[in-house]
This record gives structure tokens, C-alpha cells and sequence, in this order.
């Protein structure tokens, strides 16, 4: 099987064409998104690889480490490739205790897209995604001020492109009556389709939907949080097609819609291969009919959704909120 990102075909990324298999940067760090890796090497080793294998769309932040992987995406890619597109997270800074703060005010936006600049080496950044608070079940407030002072920091040449990040459809029309987005970055996978009505919607009007943690199934969100009975429909589609689980969940999200994109994080260059070849995998539509079944048979794990920025206790990840998986596919 087919191990780089050229299958999963291209979309349009803001002013640029990427492929829709990219790489996320997030796993790069030590526990709980906080500290350097375990192996530098490796981590450098995988990024080298991901762009080797035609990934030029790369997810990041300075939230992570903090600054971890933004200061390993630098060493291992700088020079970059010329059709390398970065895009990073703003909005938020880590506490000295690793957790999670917002920072949504001009200064708070404007220091952490210079942060972001100086550890990546870049003159602008590619795309600033604003991250609103909340991941799963996003808090439904006016995003007007903090999206404002990011528009005029792409006014100043230090942004070029905008997007958003875990946001409810009302938040997304307000953004984008303020300027134009490249993306949209939220949680969605095979057992979270809150989203379906916004992803056709952003479908039709050009605009990229990032699955965000929806493969969920490589960051957060476990295979094994699934119901037995939800994994069963995924393991069978998968030994049907000759594919892992993992690769099924990815291919899925492909087949979703045309501008999906997807950003698997992996820890080891085999890793990064398998997930990449995901790419390849074909589903036919009675396959993706079985798939969608999997929404109507339950919802997330008692809980709700994982909140952001990762694990609980001993690795294992931290629920917040409640309530269903979202609306059964159409």
C-alpha cells in the first residue's frame, strides 16, 4: 500500500493548494502536550519523513511544549519547502501547571502570534487559527473582538491567512463577516457529527474543514473509548477493505466530503507511514453506509468529549461536558 499523502487528493488551504493528508504536531511533546519528547531524534525523524512523503500542510502551536513542537518543526524543515503551509493555534497560553488559559485579548493574540513567528523563523504566519475555549461542545459567545484584533494582524503583514477553531456555526458566520476564512478547525469523526450540516455548508462555499481530533482516534479520543458494538462495525468494514481501523476512521473522513482535511500525529516514522497510507484506502459506498451506522448507535463515552489539551490521570484522557455524538448521517 501506497505510504504518502498525494493520494488523499488536494484542497484549497486560504490562498494555497495543500494535500489533505497532513501531519499534526501535537503528539511531538512529553506528557500531557507539555515538556520535549521522549526522543528528539525520533521527532525529528518523523517530520523529515511526513514532508519526504508529500505533506505540506503542517498543524501546530505554541500552546504545545509550550513551544516544543514549533522549535523541533523549525530544526528539523528550515529552510522549508516552498510549498510548506504552517498553520498554527492562538488564543490560548499554558499556566505553569500545564494547564490551559485563554488569551483573547489584542496583546494576549498579538504575543502569541510573535511567539509563534519567532520559533518558527517565519516573516508571517501561513495560517492563524483563532482557538476559542472549549473543544467538543465549544462555548457559544461572540468571537467579533479577539477575530477583529486577528484580522488586523493580518492587516499588518503578520498573518496571512485566517480560520477558526473549536467554534459553533453561529461563531463561524460571525467570523466570517469579518474577514474571509481559510479554515475551520473542529472536533468530528465517525461517533462526533455535530458538525455534518457545517462541513457541506463550508463544502460549498471553498472553504477547508479541518477534522481536528477526529481522528480522534490517533490523540484523544481512543478506539476503545467506542461501544463493543461500534468498534465491531469498524474492525469488520476494516478487515473487509484490508485495512486497520485506524486507517478505516481516516478514510472515512476523506470520503466525507471533498474539503475535509485530516491531520493524524504520530510519534514514529512507522506510525506516520500507516496512518499516511490511509490515503489509499478505498471505500465503497456500502462500506461508508455501514460506517455512518456507527453515529446512531450511540454517542461518546459517559462523559462527553475530551477536553483539550489531553490526558487525565496516568495518560488517560480527561472528559468534560455531555450530551449525544450528534445527528445520525443523513
Amino acid at each position: 500500500m501506497t505510504t504518502t499523502a498525494t493520494g488523499s487528493g488536494r484542497v484549497s488551504l486560504g490562498d494555497r493548494t495543500v494535500h489533505r493528508m497532513g501531519y499534526g504536531g501535537m503528539k511531538l511533546t512529553g506528557p500531557r502536550v507539555t515538556g520535549p519528547p521522549a526522543d528528539r531524534e525520533t521527532a525529528l525523524a518523523v517530520l523529515h519523513r511526513a514532508v519526504e512523503l508529500g505533506v505540506d500542510h503542517v498543524d501546530t502551536s505554541g500552546l504545545y511544549g509550550p513551544h516544543v513542537v514549533n522549535d523541533l518543526i523549525r530544526e528539523a524543515l528550515d529552510p522549508y519547502p516552498e510549498d510548506l503551509v504552517i498553520v498554527t493555534r492562538v488564543g490560548a497560553r499554558r499556566t505553569p501547571e500545564g494547564g490551559w488559559d485563554e488569551a483573547l485579548t489584542p496583546d494576549g493574540l498579538r504575543r502569541s502570534v510573535e511567539e509563534d513567528l519567532e520559533h518558527l523563523g517565519l516573516d508571517a504566519l501561513h495560517v492563524a487559527n483563532l482557538r476559542m475555549p472549549g473543544l467538543g461542545e465549544p462555548a457559544e459567545r461572540s468571537l467579533g473582538e479577539p477575530f477583529e484584533a486577528l484580522a488586523r494582524l493580518q492587516q499588518e503583514g503578520l498573518v496571512r491567512q485566517l480560520g477558526v477553531s473549536h467554534i459553533t456555526g453561529r461563531q463561524v458566520a460571525e467570523a466570517r463577516g469579518i474577514a474571509p476564512l481559510a479554515c475551520v478547525q473542529n472536533h468530528y469523526n465517525l461517533i462526533h457529527r455535530t458538525d455534518d450540516d457545517l462541513v457541506e455548508e463550508l463544502d460549498r462555499d471553498g472553504i477547508a474543514y479541518t477534522a481536528l481530533e477526529g481522528i480522534s482516534y490517533t490523540s484523544f479520543f481512543p478506539m476503545g473509548e467506542m461501544t463493543p458494538e461500534q468498534s465491531a462495525v469498524l474492525d469488520t468494514v476494516a478487515q473487509r477493505v484490508g485495512a486497520s481501523p485506524m486507517q478505516v476512521a481516516i478514510a472515512w473522513l476523506l470520503a466525507r466530503s471533498p474539503n475535509v482535511l485530516v491531520i493524524p500525529s504520530a510519534t514514529s516514522v512507522a506510525q506516520l507511514e500507516e496512518l499516511l497510507a490511509a490515503s489509499e484506502v478505498a471505500l465503497r459506498l456500502a462500506d461508508i453506509e455501514e460506517l455512518d451506522r456507527i453515529v446512531t448507535m450511540g454517542g461518546p463515552p459517559a462523559g462527553g468529549v475530551p477536553a483539550w489539551g489531553g490526558s487525565g490521570p496516568e495518560g488517560r484522557p480527561s472528559w468534560v461536558g455531555g450530551g449525544s455524538a450528534g445527528r445520525p448521517a443523513r
